[in-house]
């Protein structure tokens, strides 16, 4: 059944659910027999006044009765279909079917599945921060080392029978302050651990920089700006910005971004860019680095960047030192960055790592319900190529680019690597580069 047709059939099959007369709904929607016939049949499209009447006669939603509707949901019960266990064979084919008899337990379907998905993302987070988040351990320490000094002054007090007034009071001082360095210590640690929904809850100024950007979409629009910016009094009293580290660091982002602006500015580069994904020949990144005369590292940090657009896929973007921690992370739907911790060992970005200056492309999938498929583009090289006296500083930049976007209409049936987040929360039990085991494993 093919998807302009859903709003009709569906307009057919709620009626035909609530046993009512075509004529009936005609009459209570305003409109003729015959014309309602046509519309169920799909050979006349409803005006959207009509829909909102009939919609009304049935008791549903307007949203429930447009044509465009049903597609979200198609895309939300395959992809709960994919999430589902083996054993069980939804009737893929017989989704838009599902939808128009019954939008309201296939809108509760996509819900749950969606809520699943979610639930997912929130334990990986939370597995991430348990094992390696330095703030939670010293949140802990600060703890244990409170309830140790109240026990010790408890027993001296519960233990001595005469204590001279002086150290007595003393005593009791102690326990009165170590209670409320007990109490706030405990009250920062659950403050901290209460951010499980969102990116909050931050723990270095890296964090607070990566969630300001997420609320800017990674886009500063003055950033575009050939003029120089003030930046440290353009983000002042930014509330995700709450350190003087964390604002040195965005001041010294916004700094590179305006420089990368002025290298490929977007007059150029969105034309350019919407050009070559839609001749179908696939994403080719180092022949934009060609065009602009710039390295791919610095187009690699522009296109994960760019203001949001509807004809220009979500670039995802990752750096890090020559040591391999992330310093940078610009995440995209589908692949998931560990926040703390060591990344999957199997990222192109270690390999260009130890191949400085000479880029790498790789199909990656990573491991899901369904599983994503992405081309990742890597290049690494000296933080300051112009310099002779060592020691030299390496970065190394990996783009995220959905393979559907990136390899155009001949999409490569090549074999993907498989890749994951960080070993806790990879699902793939085989992997030969595993560090520790999974807590997701089946």
């Amino acid at each position: 059944m093919p998807k302009s047709a859903l709003s009709g059939t569906r307009i057919r099959s709620l009626r035909t659910a609530r046993r009512m007369a075509q004529a009936d709904l005609a009459r209570l929607a305003g409109v003729s027999p015959s014309y309602l016939n046509l519309i169920e049949h799909n050979r006349r499209r409803a005006s959207a006044g009509v829909l909102e009447s009939l919609a009304k006669a049935l008791h549903v939603p307007v949203e429930t009765l447009d044509e465009g509707a049903g597609d979200a949901q198609i895309e939300a019960l395959r992809a709960a279909a994919a999430r589902a266990n083996a054993s069980v064979t939804p009737e893929i084919d017989r989704a838009e079917e599902f939808i128009g008899r019954f939008p309201g337990w296939a809108a509760l379907v996509a819900q749950l599945a969606a809520a699943a998905e979610a639930q997912e993302r929130v334990i990986e987070r939370l597995s991430d921060r348990m094992a390696h988040d330095p703030n939670l351990s010293a949140s802990l320490h600060e703890i244990v080392s409170a309830v140790t000094s109240v026990q010790s002054t408890a027993a001296i007090l519960a233990e001595s029978d005469e204590l001279e007034p002086e150290w007595r009071a003393r005593f009791h001082r102690n326990v009165h302050e170590d209670s409320v360095r007990l109490a706030n210590a405990a009250e920062a640690l659950v403050a901290f651990l209460d951010t499980s929904g969102e990116e909050t809850g931050l723990a270095a100024p890296q964090e607070e920089l990566e969630s300001w950007l997420e609320r800017q979409h990674f886009h500063v629009a003055a950033t575009e700006s050939p003029d120089r910016v003030d930046w440290p009094r353009h983000i002042a009293g930014e509330p995700e910005l709450a350190t003087a580290a964390a604002r040195s660091l965005a001041a010294a982002w916004l700094t590179r971004a305006q420089a990368d602006a002025q290298a490929l500015p977007l007059n150029r580069l969105l034309p350019a860019l919407t050009k070559m994904l839609s001749a179908g020949d696939g994403f080719a990144p180092e022949t934009l680095a060609r065009d602009f005369g710039c390295d791919l590292a610095r187009l690699f940090r522009r296109l994960a960047t760019l203001p949001p657009d509807p004809g220009i896929p979500r670039f995802g973007l990752v750096t890090c030192d020559g040591s391999g921690t992330l310093t940078f992370r610009r995440p995209v739907e589908g692949f998931q960055l560990p926040r703390f911790g060591g990344a999957c060992p199997l990222w192109p970005l270690y390999e260009a790592l130890l191949r400085p200056d000479r880029p790498v492309r790789t199909l990656v999938e990573v491991a899901g319900r369904p599983p994503a498929r992405f081309v990742a583009h890597a290049v690494a090289g000296a933080r300051d190529p112009l310099r002779f006296d060592p020691p030299h500083v390496w970065e190394a930049s990996m783009l995220l680019t959905p393979a559907s976007a990136a390899l155009g209409r001949e999409a490569s049936e090549e074999d993907a690597r498989p890749v994951g987040s960080s070993c806790r929360v990879c699902p793939r039990s085989g992997c030969t580069a595993r560090r520790e085991p999974s807590i997701v494993a089946g």
